[in-house]
């Protein structure tokens, strides 16, 4: 396994590992009248988190186990910009990418001109762009005028809760959001079925190509596509494989008594790393398998980049 393809090694995002982590923004939460986007409700019962032939074991795929859930709903698609937008002029939010000053931008997506200011160890197509935010993605010469309906990024874990307790919701624990992206299904390996995604067969937004260098842009989409792009599962969910990571309400651990998984999980408490599920834009089966319904990554909460995103939950009522 390369060092891109370890866990935290970078394939995926990039970790902003601050010096000083940035205290919670003081925003008063208020009700998002009509905010709420498509929730489905998913009934109680029996259900499993992770597959006990993991194709990633070290990323803690593994082994099944069975859980019980609550009955809750999921938003059918991730939060979009437009949507963002709303929240952050009714209650003047400040994220995290903002207060930094900067984020961790896909070179391939910067536009020309864009002055870059470091790049992460080891995966030199994430670069620190200044003024790179959920408004400018790509940096202070891009825009979100022509993508409103596209999944908002640049979010940190924080982010993404103050969104969700302004729309009375939550983020999704691991089972949960594995339960969802089955559609009902129980071992399905990607949301639509079993059948592997190609350069040329297109299911959800991956890469197509030669990873970082080419992109044959196959399914139509460079960057991150509409949150409403392609054929949703079979429970009525977009994109749970592939266009951005997802945020989770679960600190990223791996369940093993091996020797790498007590190393891993001291790393990752350390770190306070948070855990996403679903892949991205940037994901290929050539060096970064994790499109699949059990594939994680790990990110230290204040992170944010080109490729990552979150949907909402909701309790019963």
């Amino acid at each position: 396994m390369s060092e891109q393809d370890k866990p935290g090694g970078g394939c995926c995002s990039a970790s902003r590992n601050a010096e000083t982590p940035l205290p919670v923004a003081d925003v008063a939460i208020a009700a998002g009248v009509g905010a709420r986007a498509f929730p489905i409700a998913i009934p109680g019962g029996r259900s499993h988190v992770g597959a006990n032939r993991p194709d990633i074991p070290l990323d803690g795929e593994g082994p099944l186990r069975e859980v019980k859930l609550k009955p809750y709903a999921l938003e059918a698609q991730t939060v979009t910009i437009a949507r963002f937008r709303e929240f952050v002029e009714t209650t003047g939010y400040v994220t995290e990418a903002e207060r930094f000053g900067w984020s961790a931008v896909f070179a391939g997506l910067l536009p020309e001109g864009a002055e870059v200011s470091g790049n992460a160890s080891g995966t030199p197509w994430w670069v620190r762009i200044d003024g790179a935010d959920w408004r400018h993605p790509e940096g202070p010469l891009s825009s979100i005028a022509d993508r409103l309906d596209h999944p908002v990024t640049q979010v940190s874990l924080a982010d993404a809760k103050a969104f969700a307790a302004y729309v009375g919701g939550r983020l999704p624990n691991e089972a949960e959001w594995e339960r969802a992206a089955h559609g009902g299904h129980r071992d399905r390996k990607f949301p639509w079925g079993n059948e592997e995604p190609t350069d040329e067969k297109i299911f959800c937004n991956i890469w197509q190509g030669r990873f970082p260098t080419q992109n044959t842009v196959v399914d139509g989409y460079f960057g991150t596509a509409p949150a409403r792009a392609f054929t949703p599962n079979d429970g009525g969910f977009y994109n749970m494989s592939g266009n951005v990571w997802e945020w989770t309400s679960d600190s990223y651990r791996i369940r093993s008594l091996s020797k790498h998984a007590k190393q891993r999980n001291a790393q990752a408490v350390e770190q306070n790393e948070q855990l996403l599920k679903g892949g991205s834009f940037l994901c290929h089966i050539s060096y970064c398998y994790r499109y699949r319904i059990v594939a994680r990554m790990a990110l230290t909460p204040d992170s944010a980049a080109s490729n990552v995103g979150f949907r909402i939950a909701y309790n019963a009522a």
